[in-house]
């Protein structure tokens, strides 16, 4: 009895625990089912399904014909996972050896038996994540697919391709600093059009969801949660691939030449801003050069005798000197307190006129000019400089623009040598791009563009975004002073500093630039050496302008260093080419009816011949004097007419008039007239105000 107790006792037991496990297990799943049913569901989620982000594919950047500048391509880096689940031993036996030997084949960098061994130490290390190769291109990666154990897939056979977009360029290093790029580490950079147009370009990431299969392997799925990836737009930038070519060559070939450390080209077109050709290239350490900054956007320096164009065009708009002018360079140096000024020319120019001033690039004229008439009032001047918006920056499209600086009369380093050393080019900072937009300003008969690198955004094609040409200000200066200043600019390459730019098939009109540079502490001159800049700017043809252009050389070396040489040969080059190569598509000779009457060079003479004249012409002028001998002035888009003064026994002056007015008024004050060349007076010997005797004889040098 007592042992059947002790059974049914111990199995009573064994039921009461069975029952109570039974009775657990029920209110588990009772609280699984209901109670924790969105955790665990959640759980098997996150197990079963995963999220990745599908990167959006970033937009193109094109030339203004559509060819690309800048792609972005599918590149892969291969791992292989060596002890996959999936990859049975007699595949890994079977296949190691084919394997190593396409992979030495296709990849080189290590031998058949070199292959093997690194992988097979890896396999026995357990790496789940060997790395094969980098920056492998697609149609590598397909034959890779194909090779023993590899052709198994991902779970058999270990291969593991992970992809990335990388940026290309094309073209090389062909305009790679304004094509740009993006740094988005710590220290993040957003460099070019890259940058300045990265949220058109980016596009937006999508969300992919993947589920897992049974032995480990993912496959993409359809689901709610799926985005589709929104690929990036295209920019279409100003930029002419053919003229770009062009314009690195050139300026390549000539900082070789000399040595340089550093140059620029930028091509411009007249009438829009359109930047076709930016060349910016440095010496690197390897002894070749680069694309490793935008120079001519970013880099403001002292422009030198480029700025003596804006200097002299301030002057004339105020009317204080206009370009028949004579001034005095004397043996080509002048004093300023403790600087002294000198010209390239030793012996200097003696007297010329302000338009030979700015052809044979006078500094002691220019300085002698700016600082007569303006020394009492220095603020008229730098306003003028203002009103030409010389001190603005140019508000471009891409980042990285240089500040210009033109201090302002009071500012803390304004001296008494501000004005004489500012009319010539330093004491102010430019940057080559706004150099340029000024001078392609004078070629637009006045109207300032701003420079334009992008047209359009297009997605799929079509343009959903456009960039129309942007005018800065209407005119710079009145009509008459572009015209004088356009006529010095022709001066420079027909008979001054740069006729070595004549061109048979069209003319060129422009400044040449020859800077010192400073060096922070050293100022200009650091023991026995000085740096130079060299630079040329213009526009072609000048009778009709279609293109400006701008090329500045820094330090170049082999003791050549000036502007007509070092960089005008780089303009040259550059005309001379896009001449051949768009000119018989682009260039339209004026119309007679395109021909717009514009103010005459109405000259000095006889007032009621000039007034008549004037009138017939429907021209403004006005009469400050009553004397029958005139000067003309022109302010704005009226013609002064201020007397020319008669003393007796001084000789009269008779620059500017015809021959016939000269001989007439010299003739009846007793003076004999010895004449050369055609046209109106350009220079008479003795001078006006010079005391004479009856019978002295007055040579006098005519110029058309």
């Amino acid at each position: 009895m007592a042992v059947r107790d002790e059974i049914i006792w111990r199995s009573g037991i064994v039921y009461f625990a069975i029952a109570l496990l039974a009775a657990a297990l029920l209110v588990r799943i009772l609280i699984l089912q209901y109670v924790q049913r969105s955790k665990w569901s959640d759980m098997s989620e996150k197990f079963v399904y995963k999220t990745a982000e599908m990167p959006a594919s970033r937009g193109d950047i094109l030339t203004n014909d559509g060819r690309l500048l800048a792609s972005s391509v599918p590149y892969y880096t291969i791992y292989m996972d060596t002890r996959s689940s999936g990859m049975s031993g007699a595949t890994w036996s079977n296949g190691i050896n084919g394997l190593s030997a396409g992979l030495s084949r296709l990849l080189g960098e290590r031998s058949t038996s070199g292959w093997k061994s690194v992988i097979t130490e890896a396999r026995r290390k357990g790496d789940r994540y060997f790395l094969i190769k980098r920056k492998v291109d697609y149609e590598t990666l397909k034959i890779l697919k194909e090779l023993p154990i590899f052709r198994e897939g991902q779970y058999k056979g270990g291969m593991v391709a992970q992809a990335e977009n990388r940026r290309i360029l094309p073209n090389s290093d062909l305009a790679a600093r304004t094509i740009g790029y993006l740094n988005l580490g710590s220290e993040g950079n957003e460099v070019g059009v890259e940058g300045a147009f990265d949220k058109d370009l980016a596009g937006k990431n999508g969300v992919a969801v993947k589920q897992r299969l049974t032995g480990g392997d993912w496959i993409t799925v359809d689901n709610a949660n799926s985005v589709e990836a929104r690929d990036g737009n295209d920019v279409v930038t100003t930029l002419d691939i053919d003229l770009q070519d062009v314009a690195t060559t050139a300026l390549l070939n000539q900082l070789r030449k000399y040595d340089a450390h550093h140059g620029c080209a930028v091509l411009m077109e007249v009438s829009t801003g359109d930047i076709k050709a930016i060349a910016n290239l440095e010496i690197g350490s390897d002894g070749n050069y680069h694309e490793t900054y935008n120079y001519a956007v970013g880099e403001s320096t002292e422009p030198g005798s480029t700025f003596k164009l804006p200097s002299l065009m301030a002057a004339i708009e105020d009317g204080v000197i206009d370009t028949g002018d004579i001034v005095d360079t004397g043996t080509g140096s002048v004093k300023y307190y403790n600087k002294i000024i000198r010209d390239t020319r030793e012996e200097g120019y003696g007297k010329i006129t302000v338009k030979e001033v700015f052809e044979k690039s006078s500094n002691v004229g220019i300085s002698k000019l700016i600082y007569e008439h303006y020394k009492d009032k220095p603020k008229e001047f730098v306003n003028r400089l203002y009103a030409m918006k010389l001190n603005e920056k140019l508000d471009l499209q891409i980042k990285g623009e240089g500040a210009p600086l033109i201090r302002y009369p009071g500012d803390k380093l304004w001296s008494g040598l501000s004005l004489p050393m500012m009319s010539h080019g330093y004491e102010v900072l430019m940057t080559p791009l706004q150099i340029l937009a000024f001078f392609n300003a004078v070629a637009n008969d006045g109207k300032m563009m701003r420079p334009r690198f992008v047209t359009a955004i297009l997605r799929n094609g079509t343009v959903i975004k456009s960039y129309e040409p942007e005018v800065i200000i209407n005119s710079i200066a009145s009509r008459s002073t572009i015209r004088k200043a356009k006529k010095m600019m022709e001066g420079v390459v027909e008979h001054g500093t740069a006729t070595n730019l004549k061109n048979a098939n069209f003319k060129i009109a422009g400044k040449t630039g020859t800077a010192q540079i400073a060096k922070d502490k050293y100022g200009y001159r650091q023991g026995a050496r000085i740096s130079y800049q060299a630079s040329f700017v213009g526009y072609f043809p000048a009778e009709n302008p279609l293109y400006s252009c701008i090329v500045v050389v820094n330090a170049p070396s082999n003791g050549v260093y000036y502007g007509n040489l070092v960089a005008g040969s780089v303009f040259k080059e550059i005309s001379d080419k896009v001449y051949a190569t768009s000119f018989f598509r682009d260039y339209k000779p004026e119309n007679k009816e395109d021909i717009k009457l514009t103010a005459p060079e109405a000259g000095n003479g006889y007032r009621a011949d000039i007034s008549e004249v004037l009138r017939n012409l429907n021209v403004r002028y006005k009469r400050t004097a009553d004397d029958d001998w005139v000067a003309t002035r022109e302010s704005g888009d009226t013609i002064r007419l201020t007397g020319v003064k008669m003393l007796d026994g001084l000789v009269p002056d008779v620059r500017g008039m015809s021959l016939r007015d000269a001989i007439y008024l010299l003739e009846n004050s007793g003076l004999r007239v010895r004449y050369s060349g055609k046209g109106r007076v350009l220079r008479q010997s003795p001078e006006h105000g010079a005391r004479y005797y009856e019978g002295t004889v007055v040579s006098l040098e005519m110029n058309m």
